[in-house]
């Protein structure tokens, strides 16, 4: 079974950043074989990986929801949908990336989107690790995309928007019963002492951990340079301070 982290934080929050450091942490520890998941259809994580993605499953679904004679004879639709997921992931040297992507437009997706669930926890435990950029908000939650994780990692800015949105994820956990082995809250980009919102200090966290603001990885996301290969950070010091109290590592 991989050992999976899935983020999740409202937009601008930096949470594909911190996915990216986060494999970056697990690649520079040779930690073991990692899958990164870009699961927000405005994808940017392989962009701060610094690879090319293919195609992306949403497109590939959208194909055969709008043209099912795509999937060729003798063969089921599930095995389609297995054969061309494994086609989409894009291979680096260090890590594989696939990037989700969202189907548009008219069609039925229901099975599609079934069977897309069963193949990808196929693939993902195909890894050691597997690291889960969500998109912004709470909406794949809602739709339960994503029932399990070993980390379930919400991520927050210090302002008291951000703050609320992590609440509301934290809320929405417990009210759809997932089945998160352990739940953070990150509060990124922190310039000094900060306080929390009531209802959040007083929200079932297993920990609460700051990440300061790191001007290095700033100016690369400017210069729309990759992250993964950074190596004198503080951000990145400082997800290395979390796995080293926290532990993680393949079964």
């Amino acid at each position: 079974m991989a050992f999976t982290i899935a983020i999740a934080g409202k937009g601008g929050t930096g949470k594909t950043t911190i996915a990216a450091m986060f494999l970056n942490s697990i690649v520079a520890n040779k930690l073991g074989s990692c899958l990164a998941i870009d699961a927000d259809p405005n994808s940017n994580l392989a962009d701060l990986l610094g690879i090319k993605s293919t195609v992306s499953v949403g497109a590939l679904i959208d194909s055969i929801a709008k043209k099912p004679d795509l999937v060729p004879t003798g063969m089921s639709k599930a095995e389609f949908i297995e054969l061309e997921i494994q086609k989409a992931v894009s291979e680096d040297a260090k890590f594989d990336l696939l990037a989700m992507g969202r189907p548009e437009g008219p069609g039925c997706y229901c099975y599609a989107n079934n069977c897309l669930r069963d193949v990808v926890f196929k693939l993902i435990n195909q890894y050691a690790f597997c690291i889960i950029d969500n998109e912004a908000g709470m909406e794949h939650l809602s739709r339960r995309t994503m029932r399990k994780a070993d980390f379930f990692i919400v991520i927050s800015d210090t302002t008291r928007v951000g703050m609320q949105s992590a609440l509301r994820i934290r809320c929405l956990i417990d009210e759809l019963e997932f089945k998160f082995k352990n739940i953070f809250l990150f509060l990124n980009k922190v310039r000094g002492r900060i306080t929390l919102i009531p209802e959040l200090a007083n929200a079932k966290f297993d920990a609460v951990w700051n990440l300061p603001f790191d001007q290095e990885v700033l100016n690369l996301s400017v210069k729309g340079k990759p992250i993964i290969n950074i190596k004198n950070s503080k951000l990145l010091k400082n997800i290395e301070e979390f796995r080293s109290k926290h532990g993680f590592r393949a079964s």
